[in-house]
């Protein structure tokens, strides 16, 4: 019954889950506002440190999506905003070291995000907040998958975490991997990214620009691809089929 419930309020949360990253950018920028600090500790260097790691850990999540998406079944692990569907079940590569690899990605590109603001309580909170969230997800769609699959998502599910990765059992990917449905996927989470850099970097100064403007142009220049890829996506042929 108890898990009945938690698949409920996946459910509810199943359509507004790609919304979260602008509560978290958000709320960061607020923070480096209001302490105009690269991280939690006194020392500079110690800050600069903070702000490496809170990048790598975002960067990770990121890239982890992209290796995910890439090798994932056509018709699977999509960007549906109502119901859960799946052409298949996912079982090699990513999925055979973890059931919810795409959403392991989420939860730590959202923690990353959250740490840059310079604030290792918003980073925490970020965290087991998308824990919670994404827990819930994941059992609804899990429910999903065992009335599509039945016995073959059960021998699946036996050995393989929900949530946590093993370090064992890699499966070689059953088919190769998917450039374009990589890129068109998974643009956005490094435009969020930079977006989130530059607001927060924005707001430290109390939104005055900067004399060095480079961060700026770079971001500028990630404005610019993650345009071309949305309007190749909508317009143009490029992405056809990349589900």
């Amino acid at each position: 019954m108890y898990h009945q419930e938690l698949a409920r309020s996946g459910h509810a949360l199943f359509s507004v889950r790609g919304l979260n990253i602008h509560a978290v950018w958000i709320v960061g920028a607020a923070i480096a506002w209001c302490t105009g600090s690269l991280g939690p500790f006194e020392s500079e260097q110690a800050n600069c440190w903070w702000q490496i790691a809170s990048l790598g850990v975002a960067l990770a999540g990121a890239f982890w999506r992209v290796i995910v998406s890439g090798y994932a079944a056509l018709g699977t692990s999509g960007n549906a905003k109502k119901e859960a569907v799946a052409a298949e079940l996912n079982t090699t590569g990513p999925y055979s070291l973890v059931r919810n690899p795409l959403y392991v990605g989420r939860i730590l590109n959202f923690t990353g995000i959250a740490m840059l603001s310079g604030s290792w309580v918003w980073g925490a909170i970020v965290y087991l907040v998308s824990v919670i969230v994404y827990e819930r997800i994941s059992m609804y769609e899990e429910q999903f998958l065992i009335g599509e699959f039945g016995d073959a998502h059960a021998k699946w599910a036996e050995n393989v975490p929900s949530l946590w990765p093993r370090f064992s059992g890699w499966v070689k990917p059953k088919y190769p991997f998917w450039w374009r449905r990589a890129i068109y996927r998974e643009y956005k989470k490094f435009f969020y990214l930079a977006l989130a850099i530059v607001a927060y970097d924005l707001a430290r100064r109390g939104f005055a620009l900067p004399a060095d403007m480079t961060l700026y142009h770079v971001f500028a220049g990630i404005v610019a691809v993650a345009l071309a890829i949305n309007l190749a996506g909508r317009f143009g042929k490029l992405f056809d089929g990349m589900s």
